[in-house]
């Protein structure tokens, strides 16, 4: 992970911030971002992606990997940052950036100032540690998503943080003041005290005691679970009072394992006192003492709760009328189970519409490169098998698009007449090629492959990807090591 350099943030330019952007826009679905797509993303106005990549690259902003299949750039955790302050700054809600306070198993600490030179906190989370990667297990960030990026998961966990100190601050909770976040950066009130493992003596364990498990009801009155109330995430004031920070992990008292980690929870703090001040209490909260007062986890959408318990929740608590809403989410809920199947294969059918044609069209362009000239009858040199397989492959595609298009009518055959003509309509230009007399179509393959061999022949080849000259002159001196010994060159 690194720690975290801010001196490069100030040289930056705009066309730098760009770049990255792309990067980032880029990862959403690409796990490396090829050079070309990220200099389309960008579409600076007088180009120059290619440099400022390995700028970015000098700088490790950007990471350049090859791949099993394709080479590209991937965003590191700096550049992500950078990303993140960049936009804090621009909103006014950063100025100076200090050093670092704390570092966890998944984000790291920072003190950061205003405008008005007012102290804050900035949390970065860093999720995807090697002590700390079982997040499956652990949260579930990722839903039903089988693999996800690191970056995203850290800015999923500051968002649902914000969420949380949000609705809490709301309720008059003792945590820091949220203020911003951006990406996977969150801001906050410097809390003035220290952390509650670090503190030896106190005077009134017994009131620091009470008032903590006082707090931890009142968190399971609201619908939630703070998941790791112990001494490190804890702090204590000049004036010995408790602040709670850390609430990525809460969970809702609605989750299967509510009463595991709210006596969890109970059972941290209560071996904590006893190991660190001596103090020892039989009496100490249930999760049966739980009586709801407020619904945090339904406004926040807590882990272990579903849409129908969201649903009653609301109800219970008077936010919500439960004979209209209930008549509309049943309507709505009717309407989104039968569209659902239509959208889904309708979303299909475009896909593969859209691969079909860009697949036919490329084809077609290259049949009908030399369409207007005359054929020489002489091109005997030509391999007549390489111009009958792409004869044969335009009719197979023609064919293949006649069965997904069955096949698609099949599945849906409840859509009404117009849908259906509008479906066919849309590749009827393709329809009408498979017509064409196979010998104009042999031709005109002829035509193609013959332009095509004059035009390699003239081509400079220029190496791709950022492979470096000693690789590529090692490999033109083994190609002609190879074609010397294999012509007989050096005798037998």
């Amino acid at each position: 992970m690194g720690k975290l350099d801010v001196v490069m943030l100030r040289y930056l330019s705009a066309e730098d911030f760009r770049v990255l952007t792309a990067i980032e826009m880029g990862m959403k679905n690409h796990e490396l971002v090829p050079a070309m797509l990220a200099a389309q993303i960008a579409n600076l106005k007088h180009g120059g992606v290619s440099k400022i990549l390995r700028e970015l690259s000098k700088h490790k902003l950007v990471s350049y990997e090859r791949g099993r299949h394709y080479d590209g750039y991937r965003l590191t955790n700096a550049g992500y940052d950078y990303l993140a302050l960049k936009v804090l700054s621009t909103r006014q809600v950063l100025s100076s950036f200090g050093n670092q306070i704390g570092v966890g198993k998944e984000s790291n600490i920072y003190v950061v100032a205003d405008k008005d030179n007012k102290p804050l906190c900035l949390k970065l989370h860093r999720l995807g540690r090697t002590c700390f990667r079982n997040i499956k297990g652990k949260r579930d960030y990722h839903q039903n998503r089988k693999s996800m990026s690191w970056l995203y998961l850290s800015r999923i966990s500051a968002t649902r943080e914000f969420a949380y100190m949000k609705a809490l601050e709301d309720r008059g909770f003792p945590i820091p003041k949220p203020i911003d976040f951006n990406r996977h950066c969150v801001v906050m009130e410097l809390v003035n005290g220290y952390p509650l493992c670090t503190i030896n003596e106190i005077e009134n364990p017994d009131e620091l005691y009470d008032e903590l498990m006082n707090l931890i009801v009142r968190f399971g009155n609201h619908g939630v679970i703070h998941g790791d109330f112990n001494e490190f995430n804890i702090m204590v004031t000049d004036e010995g009072k408790p602040i709670i920070i850390d609430f990525p992990q809460m969970v809702s008292t609605e989750h299967i394992n509510a009463e595991y980690f709210f006596e969890r929870d109970v059972n941290c703090v209560r071996s904590f006192f006893k190991r660190k001040f001596g103090y020892e209490s039989e009496l100490y909260p249930s999760f049966k003492d739980i009586c709801r007062e407020g619904c945090i986890d339904a406004e926040v959408k807590a882990s272990g709760l579903t849409r129908q318990m969201e649903k009653d929740l609301l109800v219970e608590m008077g936010q919500i009328d439960e004979d209209e809403d209930s008549d509309d989410d049943n309507d709505n809920n009717d309407e989104s189970n039968e569209e659902k199947p239509l959208d889904s294969i309708t979303e299909i059918k475009l896909l593969r519409n859209q691969v079909n044609e860009s697949v036919a069209k490329d084809l077609n362009e290259k049949i009908n490169i030399l369409s207007d000239n005359d054929v020489n009858e002489d091109d005997d040199n030509l391999d007549e098998s390489v111009v009958k397989d792409l004869s044969d492959k335009l009719r197979i595609q023609m064919i293949d698009q006649k069965d997904q298009e069955s096949e698609l009518a099949d599945q849906v055959p409840d859509l009404v007449e117009d849908d259906r003509e509008s479906r066919f309509d849309c590749h009827s230009t393709w329809s009408t090629t498979s017509t064409i007399d196979p010998a104009v179509i042999k031709q005109r393959v002829k035509q193609s492959l013959k332009k095509r061999e004059r035009h390699g022949q003239s081509r400079r080849v220029l190496a791709k990807g950022e492979a470096s000259t000693t690789t590529r002159q090692r490999r033109d001196n083994r190609d002609t090591i190879k074609q010397y010994t294999d012509g007989g060159v050096w005798g037998d």
